[in-house]
C-alpha cells in the first residue's frame, strides 16, 4: 500500500468519504529521548521557525535539542497519565465520541481517522489508513479552532506531502478553521457556565492562547484577530463587562517579540494586586495537553500563588464534552455536503447492486477481482 503506484482494488468495494482528525502531536514517553526526536521534529518544520535552514538547524540541533528536551521531559512527566499522554488520550475519546455522532448522520460508510502533525500516530500513517478503507472522498479537519500557518497550513503541508506519493488521489476538501461559528462559541461559553455552577466563579475570566511570534502577525498570519475575535464572542455569551475579561498569549520561547500581552506576566501580576481567584481558560487548544495541564494549571497557578494571588482555576479544555462532539459533526456534515455518503439519496441495495455488475464486467474483461 505505502508504494504510489500499487494499490489494492476490488471494485466491489464501495467508495467511502474520509474524515481526518488532526493536532498538533506528542512524544511516545515522558523521556528526553522521546522528547529529542518529537522537538527535532516539530521545531525543524518551516512552518514553526521561519529561520533559514542553515542559520537555524546548527542552531536546533547543537544547542537547543540537548538542553531543552530534558526539560521538556520533566514537564511531560508532571502531567503523563497511565494511558498515555494527555492529548494523545483526549484525541482518542474526541474520534471515538465523533465516530459514534457521526455513524447516526451518515447515510453510506465512512471512515475516521487521527492523525498528529508531530510524533505518533502520523498524518501520513492515517492518510493511508483511510485509503485502505477506500476514502475516495476525503475532508481534513485540523482541530485548531483558529487559523495560522505554523498549525493549519503546516497540517496541510504535510497531508499534501502523503498525497503526493499517491497515484489515485481522493477528492479533497480542508476546514481552515471555526474560531466563529456559533456551535463552537456556545460550546466554550457552555463549558464556562458549567464550570462556574459546579466550581464557583473567579473574579477575573483570562483567555489564554497559545503565543506567535510577533513578525508572523506583521506578516500577514490572520491568528492574532482570530483569538480575539473567539475571546469577544464567548465574553458576550457569557454577558461579561470589559473589567472581568482579558487576553493574554503564553508559551513564548525565545528573546524574540511575542504577540502580547504574555500569560505569565499579566498571571503575576493579578497575583501581586492580591486577587482571591483567577479563572483561566485556552480556547485555542481542543485537547487538554501539555500547555494546558502542565504550564497553566501547573506552572502558571504556582507562579499566581508565589506572587501572592490565591487559586488560580483552569477550566478544562472542551475535549470529548457532548456539547463539542455535536458541533464537530455538524462541521463535518456542514463540508461534506453533496457527497454520497452523506446524502439521505444513499441506497445500500443500489450502490452494492451496481458494484457487483461491474466486478463481473471488470473480471469479464480480465481484471483479477
Amino acid at each position: 500500500m505505502s508504494d504510489k503506484n500499487t494499490v489494492s482494488y476490488t471494485h466491489d468495494i464501495p467508495p467511502r468519504t474520509g474524515i481526518l482528525l488532526t493536532n498538533l502531536g506528542t512524544p511516545d514517553a515522558p523521556t528526553a529521548g522521546a522528547l529529542r526526536r518529537y522537538l527535532a521534529e516539530f521545531l525543524a518544520d518551516p512552518r514553526v521557525v521561519e529561520v533559514p535552514r542553515p542559520v537555524w538547524l546548527p542552531l536546533l540541533y547543537g544547542v537547543i535539542l540537548p538542553f531543552r528536551a530534558p526539560k521538556s521531559a520533566e514537564a511531560y512527566r508532571r502531567i503523563w497519565t497511565t494511558a498515555g499522554s494527555p492529548l494523545l488520550v483526549n484525541s482518542l475519546a474526541q474520534m471515538e465520541a465523533l465516530q459514534a455522532e457521526l455513524g447516526r448522520r451518515f447515510h453510506g460508510p465512512f471512515s475516521l481517522a487521527l492523525g498528529m502533525r508531530y510524533g505518533n500516530p502520523s498524518i501520513a500513517d492515517a492518510l493511508r489508513q483511510l485509503r485502505a478503507d477506500n476514502v475516495q472522498r476525503l475532508l481534513v479537519l485540523p482541530l485548531y479552532p483558529q487559523y495560522s500557518a505554523a498549525t493549519t497550513a503546516s497540517t496541510f503541508d504535510a497531508v499534501s506531502a502523503e498525497l503526493a506519493r499517491w497515484r489515485w488521489q481522493p477528492e479533497l476538501r480542508t476546514v481552515n478553521g471555526y474560531w466563529d461559528t456559533p456551535g463552537y462559541v456556545n460550546a466554550l461559553a457552555d463549558s464556562v457556565r458549567e464550570y462556574w455552577e459546579r466550581e464557583g466563579r473567579g473574579q477575573h475570566l483570562l483567555f489564554s492562547f497559545h503565543g506567535l511570534p510577533r513578525r508572523n502577525l506583521e506578516l500577514g498570519d490572520p491568528y492574532h484577530c482570530f483569538c480575539r475575535g473567539t475571546a469577544r464572542r464567548v465574553a458576550q455569551a457569557l454577558e461579561l463587562d470589559d473589567a472581568h475579561w482579558s487576553v493574554a498569549f503564553q508559551s513564548r520561547v525565545g528573546p524574540a517579540e511575542w504577540l502580547q500581552p504574555y500569560t505569565d506576566e499579566v498571571i503575576k501580576d493579578f497575583g501581586r494586586k492580591g486577587m482571591n481567584r483567577l479563572d483561566v481558560i485556552c480556547p485555542g487548544f481542543s485537547a487538554d495537553c501539555l500547555e494546558t495541564l502542565e504550564e497553566i494549571e501547573l506552572r502558571y497557578g504556582e507562579q499566581f500563588r508565589a506572587a501572592g494571588g490565591g487559586e488560580l482555576n483552569y477550566i478544562p479544555a472542551l475535549n470529548a464534552r457532548p456539547g463539542h462532539v455535536r458541533f464537530l459533526a455538524d462541521l463535518v456534515m456542514q463540508h461534506v455536503q453533496g457527497w454520497p455518503e452523506a446524502s439521505s439519496m444513499w441506497n445500500r441495495n443500489r450502490v452494492y447492486g451496481r458494484l457487483a455488475e461491474a466486478r463481473q464486467r471488470a473480471e469479464a474483461l480480465g481484471a483479477p477481482r
